[in-house]
């Protein structure tokens, strides 16, 4: 059984294309441009299941035509809109060019503040819509995703450790 920890989520399916089983996936992280996958996870019901890629092309810098295995009406297609799309979480595959995690690759990952080792929250979400990056939290907090903050990357632990400006987390309490 594939467990959450073990995948990042990449995208999501959107409406079937055409009548022999192809899909249209949005996907945030441009992990095809890296590697090639031999199977996507896909979140059926709540059930993590693998399908193998028969086939891909891209349709923008977001959208790709997908045709996966055992997918091969409209109809089979059609269930499966909606559904999150994750890759296997091999780090090696989905570092950046200089040796970093991509930012899909950190959700899930705990923020430990430096300065009193504790859990401050996990990743649920990476915002990279507004000028500065932030990691949302599990808690509701946004932590700004500064390299100059983050102190080191675990991995194995799933872990970010970060040196938060004092005063950071008072400031969301203070607001809610």
């Amino acid at each position: 059984m594939i467990r959450q920890e073990e995948v990042y989520r990449i995208g999501v399916i959107g409406k079937a294309h055409g009548v022999k089983g192809e899909v249209v996936m949005y996907f945030d992280d441009d992990v095809f441009d890296r590697v090639d996958a031999d199977y996507l996870v896909l979140d059926v019901d709540g059930i993590l299941v693998p399908f193998y890629i028969e086939e891909y092309r891209f349709r923008s810098d977001t959208t790709i035509l997908l045709k996966l295995d055992g997918v091969d009406s409209q109809q089979q297609a059609r269930e499966l809109t909606g559904c999150e799309v994750y890759f296997p979480h091999i780090l090696s595959d989905h570092d950046n060019a200089d040796g970093m995690p991509t930012w899909a690759s950190l959700v899930g990952y705990s923020i430990v503040d430096t300065a009193t080792k504790a859990v401050v929250g996990r990743v649920a979400s990476i915002d990279t819509t507004t000028p500065n990056t932030l990691f949302c939290l599990d808690t509701g907090a946004l932590i700004p995703a500064a390299s100059e903050l983050v102190a080191a990357i675990d991995s194995e632990a799933r872990q970010i450790s970060m040196a938060l400006p004092q005063g950071l987390l008072s400031l969301y309490n203070e607001g809610r």
